[in-house]
């Protein structure tokens, strides 16, 4: 049944089909074979399953936040405010990108979103310092990886719905990780810059500071508001998600007049089109799931590679790697809807806390977001920078190496991912 499962799924990926479509096909089969007295009614009911929580409505709501947020000032407003305070030393705007990055992540919630508003600016300028395209491709690509960790996410508001645990303590915990790979980033680029002599650019006068300051005081607004309102208990997560698209607008249609009512149309429309597919790949994941579960594979499997009692590092090993791989291969959503279903019991067993199972199981998907073959980013990165995708991913080894230290001291100090227990 697993071998059958196993060719099915992946013969079609290779020969091309969108994932949705290995998802349902290798699902339908499995139910025929196996399963023939099954009513074949029930793929309708779970594809609506899917996709039929309210909180959903989250995702839509921030994508089209970030889309406002891409096309306005936003992005460079936020440069320009890190660059002011840190451009001047060794390294200094590979750490603005880095910062930049973390910032506006934690505005649109969208790694693909930040690799383009994020990347465009900071290309033109890292270049013109004297910084290798590779390695700047490469550090926009992981760097946008913040933009999971550190709230909104998309990835973890799924975690939230399919195991029912509170999206806000979700969101807290998501920032010290987030944190963490700016510092580590930040501190490789120091070293980097400094051992290929790339020069450093004029420090920015106090006027400038003050200035790029006020410009940017607004565009952080967003974090205040989706944290302190939801934390607060002032705010849902959907009515935050409202909130954000209602204070992008404010900001760039009315303050900054960086675009015009006519430009909500074709914004509308690209967050439609993104939305649509993460809420097909939803549902056909809960297709699969059903029939995985239906069948007992997940129990053979983890049977077979945990034991009746296994400790909690064992799961957490066990539930890195295999996120890790499958984040490689198939989006992180989709990997999500499949894994979390079959592990969440095991872990709450072994004693894991759910929210920093949540926080492990969003890691692993920053890191698929930009690793080869198939990290969403890497491909966003092509079409932004107009870039063949071996130069994308020459530059990435150094940063997926220090996302993977980053998993190692998380897994061996559980506390950097459960801060909400502490606030």
């Amino acid at each position: 049944m697993v071998g059958i499962l196993g060719i099915t799924l992946f013969s079609l990926l290779l020969i091309g089909f969108p994932i949705i479509m290995p998802l349902m096909a290798s699902a339908i089969i499995l139910l025929y074979m196996f399963m023939p007295s099954v009513n074949t009614s029930i793929f309708a009911q779970q594809l609506i399953q899917g996709i039929d929580s309210y909180v959903l409505v989250c995702i839509p709501m921030f994508i089209f936040a970030a889309e406002i947020m891409s096309k306005g000032q936003t992005a460079d407003r936020l440069v320009n405010f890190v660059q002011a305070f840190i451009g001047h030393v060794r390294g200094g705007l590979a750490m603005t990108t880095v910062g930049a990055c973390a910032a506006f992540g934690s505005i649109s919630g969208s790694t693909q979103a930040t690799v383009a508003a994020i990347g465009k600016p900071m290309r033109g300028r890292m270049l013109k310092a004297g910084y290798r395209d590779n390695d700047i491709m490469a550090l926009i690509v992981n760097a946008a990886d913040t933009a999971i960790l550190i709230p909104p996410s998309s990835v973890m508001i799924m975690y939230g719905v399919i195991t029912k645990v509170s999206i806000g303590d979700l969101f807290i915990s998501g920032i010290v990780p987030g944190l963490l790979i700016v510092l580590l980033f930040s501190i490789y680029c120091y070293f980097d810059a400094k051992r290929k002599n790339v020069p450093v650019t004029e420090k920015a006068r106090w006027a400038e500071r003050r200035k790029a300051t006020k410009e940017a005081l607004l565009p952080f607004g967003f974090p205040v508001l989706i944290l302190g309102g939801i934390y607060s208990g002032i705010l849902s997560p959907v009515e935050a998600s409202a909130a954000s698209v209602l204070y992008a607008l404010l900001l760039e249609l009315y303050i900054f007049r960086s675009i015009k009512a006519a430009d909500l149309y074709k914004l509308a429309l690209n967050t439609g089109v993104v939305s649509g597919v993460v809420f097909l790949l939803v549902a056909a994941g809960q297709v699969f799931s059903w029939v995985l579960s239906y069948a007992r594979i997940p129990q053979e499997l983890t049977a077979s590679l945990l034991g009746d009692n296994p400790s909690a590092l064992l799961v957490l090993i066990v539930v890195n790697i295999v996120l890790f791989i499958g984040c490689m291969f198939v989006d992180s959503l989709v990997v999500i809807t499949i894994v979390v279903p079959i592990f969440f019991p095991i872990a709450m067993q072994a004693g894991i806390d759910p929210i920093y199972l949540g926080v492990i199981v969003t890691m692993q998907a920053a890191i698929g977001a930009a690793t080869p073959p198939f990290g969403a980013d890497l491909f966003t990165a092509t079409a932004v920078f107009n870039k063949r995708y071996v130069d994308i991913v020459k530059g990435t080894p150094p940063y997926i190496l220090i996302l993977l230290l980053i998993v190692v001291l998380m897994t061996a100090f559980p506390q950097l991912g459960m801060v909400y227990k502490y606030l």
